[in-house]
């Protein structure tokens, strides 16, 4: 098959030893983003197979009128950023593997790091160090401070396990279910919504992004939060009202660490949640390791042979197929003889 590989920005998975399933297909690594669909259309109007990097290209209706040859979107996780209908009038098949039970315990790191470097002011001791300065200011200990985890989903509960380790005291706020199930495994959930953003010293966001949850974080959540308190986004951006995090930041009253943003990529460095000395920013790489790339691009490019064997596995609109001639296996190159 042609397989696409779109925003593969420092050209990592042909260092993987995943990459050896894609043997026999006829494989293009693009290491830039084109965000315009018609030039990204433009570019990989031969692909048969469309990798995505999560949520780095959306794909709307747009794009897939423009991509005829198309007939296999292959990624992992959820698919907020992917028009399943569009795929499926344009006999498209969306195969994600969902991951039932196995956390992104990068992203789980990631969070803990930026805690960490947040209340110990790392990266500004850091560079005072490096600049001559020696020390920048005092920083602040973690055990014994509260940690709000707002979400009870697999990231979430790995961030408690860290959070156990360095004494910090963990209570949890989430939906009704979320709650309920909460509750039922013996973990504190707070009394109230109010008083969860009220009495922890850190909020760390761990919510699907839907239409149900977006903006689920509202001005007024922040601005009950502790003076001096931390907010965490690891998560996504629309989570947070729009705008909601960049006017309580504009007080001066909270901090921020956050890996997600509503502009992506975001290289704008006046934007406040990049400029703000109270915001701690990285470039979305919650997910970005090489253990984890691996481990998800071991799932998406089996799911690639699977289909091009006629077989396809962990297909989310499965009625694709129907709108197209019946599946056929495509022999790769390394079977043609």
């Amino acid at each position: 098959m042609k397989v696409h590989i779109l925003d593969d920005w420092f050209d990592t998975l042909r260092t993987l030893p995943c990459f050896g399933l894609l043997d026999g297909h006829d494989v293009t690594v693009w290491t830039d983003h084109v965000a315009d669909p018609a030039r990204l259309a433009e570019r990989i109007r031969d692909a048969e197979a469309l990798v995505l990097f999560r949520e780095r290209t959306p794909v709307s209706a747009r794009l897939l009128n423009l991509l005829p040859g198309l007939r296999l979107i292959s990624q992992r996780s959820v698919y907020p950023h992917i028009d399943v209908e569009a795929c499926t009038r344009n006999g498209v098949l969306l195969c994600s593997n969902m991951h039932a039970g196995s956390p992104s315990y990068a992203a789980a790191e990631l969070t803990l790091a930026l805690i960490l470097a947040s209340f110990r002011q790392i990266p500004d001791q850091v560079a005072s160090v490096r600049g001559g300065r020696w020390q920048a200011g005092v920083g602040r200990t973690l055990r014994g401070r509260t940690l709000g985890l707002f979400g009870y989903g697999r990231i979430a509960r790995a961030v408690s396990e860290y959070a156990d380790a360095l004494g910090l005291k963990v209570q949890w706020w989430a939906s009704s279910d979320g709650r309920a199930r909460a509750a039922a495994d013996g973990r504190p959930v707070s009394s109230c919504r109010e008083a969860f953003f009220a009495t922890s010293d850190i909020v760390s966001l761990h919510v699907r992004l839907k239409p149900a949850t977006h903006g689920i974080v509202t001005a007024d959540d922040l601005a009950l939060m502790p003076s001096r308190s931390l907010l965490v986004n690891t998560s996504r951006a629309g989570l947070i009202a729009s705008g909601a995090l960049e006017a309580e930041i504009a007080r001066g009253r909270i901090f921020a660490a956050v890996d997600v943003f509503e502009e992506e990529p975001l290289r704008d460095p006046s934007h406040p949640l990049l400029s703000h000395p109270n915001v701690l920013p990285t470039p979305h790489i919650g997910y970005v390791t090489e253990d984890e790339f691996d481990l998800q691009f071991t799932d998406i490019f089996e799911q690639i042979n699977a289909f091009s064997d006629g077989s396809p596995i962990h297909a989310v609109n499965p009625e694709a197929v129907d709108r197209t001639a019946a599946l056929r296996p495509i022999r790769r190159e390394n079977d043609k003889k």
